[in-house]
């Protein structure tokens, strides 16, 4: 790089763990045995294969295994686990297992701690996604009470302004909020709701016929898409949030989807380019986190390849009228935390569609060593563009002030 000082990083993919009381606090008390809470008890069994993860909680106070903390929500039992907060812990030691908050790094959950980390790691500041919830509130979109789960989404958007983005953050952790994704229409009403007090990011899910919802073809979306691209609120999708990880077989082991975690990313993005979305909402900016880049530049290149010799017969003739190359171009982008490939290739993918992460509390996180990953990984490339990958890129898409942080409304 032709400077020796790398930016402050803003990462646009880390996480939050929760704590036990976001919804006890916040949910009308006659909700509240039914809603979210913590209770501590044995894990029975547990796998993870093919793309799916199946825990078993045992009875409260009881030794049938090892003893962790579990989220308890109508008929839904979730641990915590090792997975969503490994950072802290050495690669062979991060293993599939249930956790108590006091194993945990504190700053996977309470906010001083996190801006200490955050200095540990070079990062100014971070866009952080749910744990409970899921990716993008899935959790609350299989409940069976939907009284209760548009409740809980708004308890935790919230939550997400108000504490884990407020003032004790000083701006540095920039809210990424939920919506009632069984109903388009409510979906745009919270949008709007968070957007008049600042919020410029909403989590959405990479394929959501996976989860039983319409995909981005229909017109079922449209008051959701209308409300960001009014708002300016960005389309944030994470691999995962289409509740199935990219796997192979139902035996597969988890390394098999982890290699090929960019899958679902690929697979949407197509959707995207090919739905028509971005031409009748021309302000809609979609972002994939974690999907990472180097995949990006062949799928343009056959994108537009289809657009232009087989769309009389795709399908796309009468929505698609540029090439989806383009589209591209002016509404998506990629997320990275380690991907030499594809800083290699960054002239096929456009230095404006590149954002980096550091996946703060996950076991592919860089943390602490980001900044040593991106001076390694971006030695090659000028230092105006380096900080455009790195923080000037999110600043322009979040909205941020001009010192990278969150200003709110």
């Amino acid at each position: 790089m032709e400077t020796t000082q790398f930016p402050l990083i803003i990462s646009v993919d880390d996480h939050t763990v929760e704590p036990p009381g976001v919804w006890q606090d916040r949910l009308p008390r006659r909700y509240r045995e039914a809603g979210p809470r913590i209770v501590r008890a044995p894990l029975k069994e547990m796998t993870f294969l093919g793309g799916r993860f199946k825990p078993v909680m045992g009875d409260p106070g009881g030794t049938d295994g090892p003893v962790g903390d579990w989220w308890v929500y109508e008929d839904l039992r979730r641990p915590l686990t090792r997975l969503d907060t490994a950072v802290g812990y050495a690669r062979d030691e991060v293993r599939l297992e249930v956790i108590t908050y006091e194993q945990m790094r504190a700053g996977s959950y309470d906010v001083p701690a996190r801006l200490a980390d955050m200095d540990a790691n070079h990062v100014q500041s971070a866009v952080c996604f749910p744990t409970f919830p899921r990716f993008c509130g899935q959790t609350f979109t299989e409940a069976a009470d939907k009284e209760l789960a548009l409740l809980c989404v708004r308890a935790y958007n919230d939550w997400m302004v108000e504490e884990w983005c407020g003032p004790q953050a000083h701006g540095r952790l920039i809210p990424l909020t939920l919506i009632p994704l069984w109903d388009a229409g409510l979906a745009a009403q919270e949008v709007r709701r968070n957007a008049a007090r600042g919020v410029r990011a909403v989590a959405f899910s990479e394929i959501p016929p996976h989860l039983g919802l319409p995909s981005v073809h229909t017109d079922d979306w449209d008051p959701f898409l209308a409300a960001c691209a009014e708002t300016g609120t960005v389309v944030a999708m994470h691999i995962g949030s289409s509740s199935r990880m990219p796997s192979t077989s139902a035996d597969a082991p988890p390394a098999v989807g982890s290699t090929i975690t960019f899958a679902n990313c690929c697979f949407s993005m197509v959707d995207w380019l090919m739905s028509g979305k971005f031409e009748r909402f021309p302000g809609l900016k979609v972002m994939y986190a974690e999907g990472q880049i180097g995949w990006i530049p062949y799928i343009l290149e056959r994108a537009d390849v289809v657009w232009e010799e087989n769309r009389g017969w795709g399908g796309v003739a009468d929505k698609v009228r540029r090439p989806p190359s383009e589209l591209f171009a002016e509404h998506v982008y990629g997320c990275f935390f380690d991907d030499a490939f594809g800083l290699r290739n960054l002239d096929s993918i456009g230095v404006g569609n590149v954002l980096y992460e550091t996946d703060y509390p996950h076991s592919d996180s860089t943390w602490p060593k980001s900044r040593e990953v991106g001076e390694a990984q971006m030695g090659h490339l000028p230092a105006d563009v380096v900080r455009r990958i790195v923080r000037g890129n999110a600043v322009e898409l979040l909205g941020l002030t001009g010192d990278g942080l969150w200003g709110g409304a």
